[in-house]
């Protein structure tokens, strides 16, 4: 057990980039941590982190340390959880990984539930668009968006995003309202600008049984969401959005849906998280408050009712 204080000083130091934010985490001092890590280097015989004022950074042997003592002090923690039974309240830190815009407009109200619910919960929330290494940035868990590629996590369904065409009353008025996706090249369009590609996102339909996809044609370009949903509203063009980011718009009326027979499939929500370990109370935890994920959509949008967990794809 005094070997495994010592891959814990490791494991939060590499986690936190620091010996001083790791002693906060752990209630220790930053020269108790490095004198810690400096002996398990030392019994290793392998040089795990380069060392400066401000920082430290992982060295080859350090990142694939550090990826197996995330598994292992999982499992432990895992495992007194377990051996507390249902007397154990959730503690430690939830860390959670949320796309930016999911993640404040679905998430954090069930996160907010969770922590009051649970006093000894602290937690951790990452937003961001990026897809980062769960396993690497010791991360409990990760909400991702769209099918999922192969890896070694395991993939719980928690809810599902539909894309919808809309547009402000005044545009439609003073345009008309497209009937078919043929005519949507005679209208403007506000368009998302994906950041990997600096390209347009197409449009996304479903005609007649087959997936359509259209490129608009647009003098209005953004690369935020709800800056999109904003400029449909002033009325300079259709915008498609996923459906919880026009909820409120399409609620009061600043947006109309078009060609709602046209919406193309859904695409499923799901929480990510490292296969092969048990779960820790605090995941558990906030696994009961997803299962209950009911994110307020505009009428007619379809709310996925099925929970199931898989290897991720």
């Amino acid at each position: 057990m005094t070997g495994l204080q010592s891959f814990v000083a490791f494991a939060e130091t590499a986690r936190h980039g620091s010996f001083a934010a790791a002693a906060r985490e752990l209630g220790a001092t930053p020269s108790t941590l490095a004198k810690s890590v400096t002996r398990l280097e030392a019994s290793l015989g392998v040089k795990l982190m380069h060392r400066t004022t401000r920082q430290v950074s992982l060295t080859a042997d350090g990142e694939r340390l550090f990826e197996r003592c995330q598994r292992v002090l999982a499992e432990v923690e895992a495992l007194h959880d377990e051996a507390a039974g249902t007397r154990a309240e959730p503690s430690g830190t939830l860390r959670i990984d949320m796309p930016i815009v999911y993640g404040r407009r679905v998430m954090l109200p069930l996160l907010t539930e969770l922590v009051r619910r649970h006093p000894a919960l602290r937690l951790d929330a990452r937003l961001h668009d990026e897809r980062i290494d769960v396993v690497k940035e010791g991360l409990d868990v990760a909400i991702r968006i769209g099918t999922l590629r192969d890896s070694a996590l395991v993939a719980r369904r928690i809810a599902s995003q539909t894309l919808l065409l809309c547009a402000s009353p005044a545009y439609l008025a003073q345009h008309g309202s497209p009937t078919r996706t043929d005519q949507l090249a005679r209208h403007s369009a506000v368009a998302f600008r994906m950041p990997s590609t600096g390209r347009d996102r197409p449009w996304q339909f479903r005609v007649r049984g087959k997936a359509v996809e259209l490129q608009p044609g647009s003098r209005v370009h953004f690369n935020d969401g709800e800056a999109m949903v904003a400029a449909a509203c002033m009325g300079l063009g259709m915008v498609q959005v996923p459906d919880y980011m026009a909820v409120d718009e399409l609620a009061d009326g600043r947006l109309v849906e078009v060609l709602p027979a046209c919406r193309p499939d859904p695409m499923p929500i799901s929480a990510v998280y490292p296969g092969a370990r048990l779960l820790p109370r605090r995941v558990r935890a906030l696994f009961e408050v997803l299962d209950g994920l009911a994110a307020p959509r505009p009428q007619g949008v379809p709310v996925s009712a099925r929970r199931r967990s898989g290897r991720a794809r």
